[in-house]
């Protein structure tokens, strides 16, 4: 019977982005010894320093592993870090877990974890919320769903990087079906906060006033709390950007049209982050859709020149 992974302490994580980088250091303070995998050379520095291990492959990364979570931005990197030349496979250990934390469409993640378990690894779909913040402090929310099996052996690693982990079946796609639910949510939020702040500056309603009022109101959620300080504060460093909810609001727009559900706030926020990339913004923080309607309103957000 193999050693389940509460009596160990090797993880890999493939993605140093935004959650990678978090659940990697919560792995780290959790005792872990911790492979982290990235393309850029500068987040693998910052990684040592930090006191990970640095690999500039997948393969370098998994090879010890016992849990590998995977980070990256979508099922077409998931498939390549996993599956191609390189790749977590080449040298991941039977009986390894692997946590999906990617947001892909449930097609893609359930396609996924059929080829992993085919090569006889164990499986956790494993999406994650709760931002780069929660991320850092070890308390992001887990929508899972896997055998009880992977669940045991990953126990420990998901004690690590989470506050609440939502087991939500025994086989992966139910997770990813939530989590394009939060996602629907989560983007026409942000549209809807970067409307409401630029009818606000176009009213002549001073931002900073505005934001202290409706956080604590009725009309306030997580992302308005969230992304209306950036917006606020006119800061677009990118924590989340205008590119991933290109992702993922297509991902619940084609899941819709797939079962033929009705989502037409999802098309309309789903055109504003396209129109937004489309006009060089898909690099930066979500909520720079904000600019976009502020150009077409004739407005000027904190962190917009008066000629842009």
């Amino acid at each position: 019977m193999e050693e389940p992974l509460q009596n160990v302490s090797k993880a890999a994580v493939i993605g140093l982005g935004s959650m990678g980088w978090g659940a990697a250091l919560s792995l780290l303070r959790a005792g872990f010894a911790v492979n982290g995998c990235d393309v850029r050379q500068n987040v693998l520095q910052r990684f040592s320093q930090a006191g990970g291990k640095s690999c500039k492959t997948p393969s370098e990364a998994a090879g010890a592993a016992d849990a590998v979570f995977v980070f990256v931005v979508n099922s077409g990197q998931a498939e390549t870090v996993l599956f191609g030349p390189g790749g977590a496979l080449e040298t991941a250990g039977a009986g390894t877990v692997f946590l999906l934390c990617t947001t892909m469409a449930p097609s893609a993640t359930m396609a996924i974890a059929e080829r992993l378990e085919a090569a006889g690894m164990l499986v956790i779909d494993a999406p994650v919320s709760g931002g780069h913040v929660k991320a850092l402090s070890g308390e992001m929310v887990v929508m899972g769903s896997g055998s009880p099996e992977a669940f045991a052996r990953a126990e420990k690693a998901l004690d690590a990087v989470s506050a609440k982990v939502f087991r939500l079946g025994d086989r992966p796609g139910a997770g990813s079906q939530v989590k394009m639910i939060n996602q629907l949510l989560a983007g026409v939020h942000i549209a809807v906060t970067a409307e409401a702040m630029t009818l606000a500056a176009k009213t002549g309603i001073d931002l900073k006033t505005l934001y202290d009022v409706l956080r604590v109101s009725a009309g306030s959620s997580w992302m308005f709390e969230n992304r209306g300080e950036h917006i606020v504060s006119g800061d677009y460093t990118p924590r989340s950007a205008v590119d991933i909810f290109v992702k993922d609001l297509g991902i619940v727009a084609s899941e819709a049209e797939r079962v033929g559900a009705v989502t037409p706030l999802t098309a309309t926020a789903l055109a504003l982050f396209r129109q937004a990339s489309e006009a060089g913004l898909g690099k930066e923080d979500d909520a720079a859709v904000a600019k976009l309607l502020a150009e077409r309103s004739g407005v000027v957000l904190p962190g917009m020149g008066a000629g842009s």
